[in-house]
This record gives structure tokens, C-alpha cells and sequence, in this order.
């Protein structure tokens, strides 16, 4: 077949091609806590009347964004601090003043979910028409598109799955996969994909790269070439073909390229920190040899490597466009205070360039609780613990969709599941199939729809007086009853599904008292449309890596050990931050009570030689001191960028840097006090002095002080000894990085307290004497 001969060429050529490379603002509605979170919307808001309205509820770094229409922009936002809310009003105010055409905008991001929620704020912002969508689902419009023109015929069958070709391939070659080995040889095939790594070169590629590869590497090239040949033969592409494609279209083809970027003035892309280096060529196809691009990101959030997701390109923004404009996001409107210290804490221990760029998030909520750390003697009683405890919240009032246990691996899963089952709560697992996917979902849709239609002929809707009792009527008619089923499994999500829309239902009502079915039948499309899906009221199940974009009122990290957190695989510093990262995402998807537990064993009567995860050092009560370090992204604010008639020469004019702030380096907390801060570190933190070293240090300074005619303190004070004799620097810059040594100091001192930290003898007597 003429697609089968050309799908694989195309494939080739590309993958051995390199990687390209004045309104008004009402303070009171955003400082103080005033509002809801900015990540927060109301569930029916009224769309704004002018452009200027959609920039009300700003704060001053948000509006940044929002009016920021122009060149290269580069929003570099923490956790918590309304980046969608900012660049969705950003898109929305383009349109409304008329300075963005809606078709000509393209805003990306990486998951259904995400690009479902985008699509609903901007709907809600009066900005339709604008296209969101995933990497994926705008390179596969464009591919169905253009490949009649470009290579002729229909776009090859997509295949959903490719772990039966990957099996398959393995069969061909005389391979034996275990289930395991079949899931990462498919994750490993994906990985050679999105950084365009041919099979011939994966062997070197993985070795240069620290793959952790499920078989020997000539094996992994050999049923990654058995795989593409495979597809070949059946004239089939995968997922990361549909970019692959796109991309060699685009490449090979001005006149569709040009076409494209006709189209497509505007770029906004959600999440950069997680683009790969496949997505990144995409992105400059796209836009050509223009610089109308916004990107966001939070090099602190990376946590998908191992997909070949990669800060780089974040990092890198300003070098690649001098000219752009830089804003950072640190007001955290999402989590308390407490939350938001513990999650600085985390991220003040971290290393690697990501750790570099950091963000320090200040909280804008009133306080509330302290996280709480609890130890169990197993898993099983972990499970039941953390069921106990969310008994009693919801007990207390607070709703099951509000909770969230997550976990570093899905097998933890199920021991959780149980100890909610057996405590009578509702839950639902993240991960499974989408909302407005589910047959159940599907087909209550179509039987509201029929009801709509003729309900006057429904008998169910006899007795029924209003919108909610209507589909509480129809979905009686597929099963549902008022009371949620025993147990748990598929009967149970079943219900839950059936139950949000009834809840649905309800708020619809109360936001719109005269709405009829039909209206619901309409929100719902327009819904199933945006994938903006109802909330399930249950507790969430998830592993951490699909709680990245969510939040809950109450969350419980379970399982926070050595040996899961940091997983056991883990060896490298870069494997070791990630899964700090990966923490530091799960803390901050708490927005008032975090509970952290861990087990000293795995079953009941095993050996209890489990710890608490390293990265609590120093974090959590008697944990004692931990590693810190300064420097890091700092606060927030806004960068210009040089205009691009001087950008070939940025690097050669000198900025004003603005000073980090000062952190404890036990617990990352910023420091304010003077005393404080000369130590490096809070006063009720654990100090590891060397004590010996402290008196010689004052004996030294004794001798210079008589010297010299002056005080004590005019050599150095206590304080600045005691962070010497904590630190023992043992080189130049590490003993000018002590506050209250100083140029002068370090010029007249230098030599001796650093000899003494050496452990030299210089003596303690006057030479006069």
C-alpha cells in the first residue's frame, strides 16, 4: 500500500533529523485572602461585559500577563498562583479588546483534562472560538488535514494501545516479555520517539542518557525496529507518530507550513517544563520565524522525565529570546501558610538547575493546621488510619470530593481502596476512563436527551416538580438510586458517575432557577465538548504523577518512606530530585490540611526496618537538621526584556540582580531577623556547631581584637563565629558566602580562620606578650 511505503520514510527521515532549538484594579479584590483562590471559579459566573472586566480580580503579577500581548513571554509560576486563571484572562482579554482574532490563537497544553478545563474558562470569559487543545490532538487535526495534499490517500488507522504491537514484536524477534517488561519495553519505545532517537542510536542514546532500561539495550533497539517495522507492515501509526508526522510535513512541506502559521498568529503553551524535545521542534514549525509565543511553566513541577519531558527549554526562554518579558508568580492563593512553609522547606534542600530557579511561594490564606506526620507499624494499618481519619472529616462536614489520599506507585492503591470500602466512604481512582467517556455517562446523556424531547409522554417525570427531581427521575430509569450501593469496584464508580449529574443538576438549578432539561441536555454537550466534567463526589485515589493540576481541601500522602519516596530505583541526583519534585507537587495539592504518614514495615508482624523519607529531614518534629542551601528563584515580580534590535548583544550588558532572600538552611524558612540570618538559620533550629572549633575561633579573634585596639565584635561577632564553626568552610567562597565576613574581612581574616577550620594550630598568645 502507498501509506504503508511512505508512513515509514517520513518517520525515518525525521527522527535522524536533529532538534531545533488602564482599568480599574480594586486592591480588596485580590489581597488578604478577600476572594476565593485564584485557581477557584464559581460553577456558572456571569461572562464578563468588557474587555476591562476581564481584568478585575487580578493581582498586580497576573495583570502582567494578562495586558502582556506582545513578543516572547515567559510566566514562570509556582504552585497555587492562578497560571491558568492568568493566562486564560490574558487570551480573553485579547479577544475582547480585539487585539487577538479567536481563530488565529492556539493555546497547547498536555492533557485532556487540562485543555478541557482551558476551553471552560474561556468559554466562561466570553472568548470562544479560541483552540485549545493538547500537542497531540492539534498535531492530528493538522496531520488529517494536510495528508491527502502531502502524501495522498486517508491518514493511516491510529492504533490506542500499543502494548499487543509491542508483544507482538517481541514474538517476531523471540523475545519474552513478563508483563512488567512488556509495560516498560513500551514506555522505552515511546521515549526513543519524543526525542527522536532512531533505533540505531538507542543504544548510545540510553547510555548517554542513564536509561534504566527493562532489558539489555541491543534487545530494546532490536524490538524497537521489529515494532516500527511491524506498523509498517500493517499500515498503522501510533500516538508519537501523529508528531512525528506533523513534524516532517511541516518540514518538508513550505507551502503547508505557511498555511499552518496563517492560520495560527498567537501561541500560548501550558506546562513547558514538561515539553519534550519532539514538542518543542513542533512548536518552532509552528511558529516560523516569529516570537508571538507565551509560555508557562515551574521547573520545580517537572516530574516526567522519564517521558523525555525536559526544563530546558523553560530555562533557557530568555537565552532563546532576549527580548522577552519574564513574570514571576509566587502568590500562592491555593494552600495555607503551613502548607506553603513545608513546601519551600522541600525545595530549599533541593540541588540540580531546576532547584537553581526555584520559586518561593508566599502564601495569601489565614493560617490553619500544621501538616501531621504519623507512623504506623504496617501498610495495612496505614491504610486504616488514614480511612479513620477521613471518616471522621466527613463526619464532620467536610465533602469526600474535598479529600485526596495519593501515592507514589498504583499498586497502593487497592489496600486504600479496601480501608475506604470497609469505612462505608465514597471514592473514585484517578487515571480511569474520562468522564463524558463512560458508557454509564453516555448513556444517561442520551436518556435525558430522549426525556427533553418528550417528556411530556414520560411517564417518569410525572410526579417530578423540578430540574433535579426530573433527572433524578430519568436516572432512576438506568439504575440509580438514592442511596449508594455496599462494597466497591465498577458497581460502585458506576453510581458515582450517575450521582454527578444529579449534583450537576442541582447547581444548575440554583445558578439558573428556570432551566429546563433541555438546557441541562445543552450544558452537558457543551461540557462532554470542553471535557470540563462534573465533580464526583467520592475520595480521590491517586499516584502522585496524575495529581499534577489538582488540589483538594485535604490531602494525605501515604507511603512517604524510603524506598518508595525516593522510589528504590532512584540512584542518580537527577532520579533523587525528581521524586523531591514529585513530593513537593503532592504537598502542594493540599489547600488546608496535609496528613504525611509512612509504615515502618510492609505486612502486619514484619521486620520494622523502614525509615521516614530523607527528604522530611529537618522538616518534620525531632526529625534534627538537614541540608539547606541559599540562593533560588526568589520573589516575584517582572522582567523586561531587551528589544530585539539590541538582543545580539544582551549578554554583554550587565543587569541589576535583585538579592534572594535569606533561608534557614535547616528548614528553608526565610529569615527576617538580622541575628537570624547572620547564622543561617532560625534560632530554634538544631545547630551542628563544632564546639571545639568555636573556642579556638574565639581565641583567635581574642588575639586580633587586642591587636588591633577594638572590641571583639569588630572582628566578628558571636553570631558570625557560630555560623563559621557550624558551616567549616574549607575554601575562599565558602567563607565570603557567611554573612558578616565581607570582602574586607575575608581579605584580612581569611587565611587564618580558614587554617583554623583546617584544624591548624596558629596559637592564641600576643606576639607582644
Amino acid at each position: 500500500m502507498r501509506q504503508a511505503a511512505v508512513t515509514p520514510a517520513a518517520l525515518i527521515r525525521l527522527s535522524a533529523s536533529p532538534c531545533g532549538q488602564p482599568a480599574h484594579l480594586s486592591p480588596v479584590t485580590w489581597q488578604h485572602g478577600c476572594v476565593t483562590a485564584a485557581t477557584h471559579s464559581t460553577l456558572f459566573p456571569q461572562v464578563p461585559d468588557s474587555a476591562d472586566a476581564v481584568l478585575e480580580g487580578l493581582d498586580p503579577e497576573q495583570r502582567e500577563v494578562a495586558t502582556a500581548l506582545h513578543g516572547p513571554v515567559c510566566v514562570l509560576a509556582g504552585a497555587g498562583t492562578g497560571k491558568t486563571r492568568a493566562i486564560t484572562h490574558r487570551i480573553a482579554y485579547g479577544v475582547r479588546a480585539g487585539i487577538l482574532q479567536p481563530s488565529s490563537v492556539l493555546a497547547v497544553t498536555f492533557t485532556n483534562r487540562a485543555a478541557g478545563e482551558m476551553r471552560g474558562r474561556l468559554r466562561m470569559l466570553g472568548a470562544q472560538g479560541v483552540q485549545a487543545r493538547t500537542f497531540h490532538s492539534a498535531a492530528l487535526r493538522q496531520l488529517q488535514y494536510f495528508w491527502p495534499k502531502a502524501i495522498g490517500g486517508s491518514l493511516p488507522r491510529l492504533i490506542d494501545r500499543k502494548v499487543q504491537f509491542v508483544a507482538d514484536a517481541a514474538a517476531s524477534c523471540r523475545i519474552r516479555l513478563d508483563r512488567g517488561e512488556l509495560r516498560d519495553t513500551t514506555a522505552e519505545i515511546e521515549w526513543c520517539k519524543v526525542t527522536q532517537t532512531v533505533p540505531a542510536d538507542y543504544q548510545a542514546a540510553a547510555a548517554k542518557a542513564g536509561r534504566e532500561t527493562p532489558r539489555a539495550p541491543a534487545e530494546i533497539a532490536q524490538l524497537y525496529a521489529a515494532y516500527e517495522d511491524l506498523k509498517r507492515e500493517r499500515g498503522v501509526i501510533d500516538f508519537e507518530d501523529v508528531l512525528l508526522l506533523t513534524v516532517a510535513v511541516l518540514q518538508d512541506r513550505q507551502d503547508i507550513a505557511e498555511q499552518v502559521r496563517a492560520q495560527y498568529q498567537h501561541f500560548v503553551v501550558d506546562e513547558y517544563q514538561d515539553v519534550s524535545p519532539l514538542q518543542q521542534r513542533l512548536l518552532e514549525l509552528w511558529l516560523g520565524d516569529r516570537d508571538t509565543l507565551c509560555v508557562v511553566g515551574d521547573a520545580s513541577q517537572t516530574i516526567y522525565s522519564f517521558t523525555g519531558a525536559t526544563p530546558d527549554h523553560l530555562l533557557d526562554f530568555r537565552v532563546r529570546h532576549p527580548g522577552a518579558t519574564v513574570v514571576k508568580l509566587v502568590r500562592d492563593y491555593r494552600s495555607t501558610p503551613q502548607v506553603v512553609h513545608l513546601a519551600n522547606g522541600l525545595l530549599a534542600q533541593a540541588r540540580g538547575r531546576a532547584a537553581d530557579h526555584r520559586l518561593e511561594l508566599i502564601s495569601q490564606r489565614t493560617p490553619g493546621p500544621e501538616p501531621v506526620y504519623t507512623e504506623y507499624t504496617d501498610e495495612p494499618a496505614e491504610a486504616e488510619g488514614a480511612a479513620r481519619r477521613i471518616r471522621e472529616l466527613v463526619d464532620a462536614g467536610v465533602q469526600p470530593a474535598e479529600i485526596a489520599v495519593l501515592f507514589r506507585t498504583n499498586a497502593q492503591s487497592e489496600t486504600y481502596e479496601q480501608a475506604l470500602a470497609d469505612a462505608g466512604i465514597p471514592y473514585q481512582l484517578r487515571g480511569a476512563e474520562r468522564f463524558f467517556d463512560r458508557p454509564e455517562v453516555r448513556k444517561a446523556i442520551n436518556a435525558l436527551r430522549a426525556a427533553a424531547r418528550f417528556g411530556g409522554n414520560d411517564a417518569l417525570l410525572e410526579d417530578a416538580v423540578d430540574l433535579p427531581s426530573q433527572v433524578r427521575a430519568v436516572l432512576s430509569g438506568e439504575n440509580w438510586t438514592p442511596q449508594p450501593p455496599a462494597g466497591s469496584g465498577a458497581v460502585r464508580e458506576r453510581w458515582e458517575s450517575l450521582a454527578a449529574l444529579v449534583n450537576l443538576a442541582q447547581d444548575f438549578t440554583a445558578a439558573r432557577a428556570s432551566a429546563t432539561l433541555a438546557d441541562l441536555v445543552a450544558e452537558l454537550d457543551e461540557r462532554a465538548g470542553a471535557q470540563h466534567a462534573p465533580t464526583v463526589q467520592g475520595v480521590t485515589l491517586a499516584s502522585l504523577h496524575s495529581a499534577k493540576g489538582l488540589e483538594w481541601d485535604v490531602v494525605f500522602l501515604v507511603g512517604v518512606a524510603e524506598g518508595m519516596m525516593p522510589i528504590s530505583y532512584a540512584r542518580t541526583d537527577e532520579q533523587i530530585e525528581e521524586e523531591r519534585r514529585l513530593l513537593y507537587v503532592g504537598v502542594t495539592r493540599a489547600r488546608e490540611r496535609l496528613h504525611i504518614s509512612w509504615a515502618l514495615c510492609r505486612s502486619p508482624g514484619g521486620r520494622p526496618n523502614r525509615r521516614p523519607s530523607r527528604f522530611l529531614d529537618g522538616l518534620r518534629p525531632g526529625s534534627g537538621s538537614a541540608a539547606g542551601r541559599g540562593g533560588g528563584g526568589g520573589a516575584g515580580g517582572v522582567e523586561r526584556g531587551f528589544p530585539s534590535a539590541v538582543a545580539g548583544v544582551a549578554a554583554a550588558v550587565p543587569r541589576r540582580t535583585q538579592r534572594s532572600p535569606a533561608r534557614c538552611r535547616v528548614c528553608g524558612r526565610t529569615l527576617t531577623d538580622a541575628g537570624e540570618m547572620k547564622l543561617m538559620r532560625c534560632e530554634d533550629c538544631p545547630s551542628d556547631m563544632d564546639e571545639g572549633l568555636y573556642e579556638r575561633l574565639r581565641s583567635w579573634r581574642a588575639v586580633q581584637a587586642r591587636r588591633a585596639g577594638q572590641p571583639a565584635f569588630c572582628v566578628f561577632t558571636d553570631k558570625t563565629l557560630i555560623a563559621i564553626a557550624e558551616t567549616a568552610p574549607e575554601e575562599p567562597g565558602e567563607l565570603a558566602r557567611i554573612p558578616g565576613v565581607g570582602t574586607r574581612k575575608l581579605n584580612r581574616y581569611g587565611t587564618d580562620v580558614l587554617a583554623i577550620c583546617a584544624g591548624q594550630d596558629l596559637g592564641t598568645e600576643d606576639e607582644d606578650d
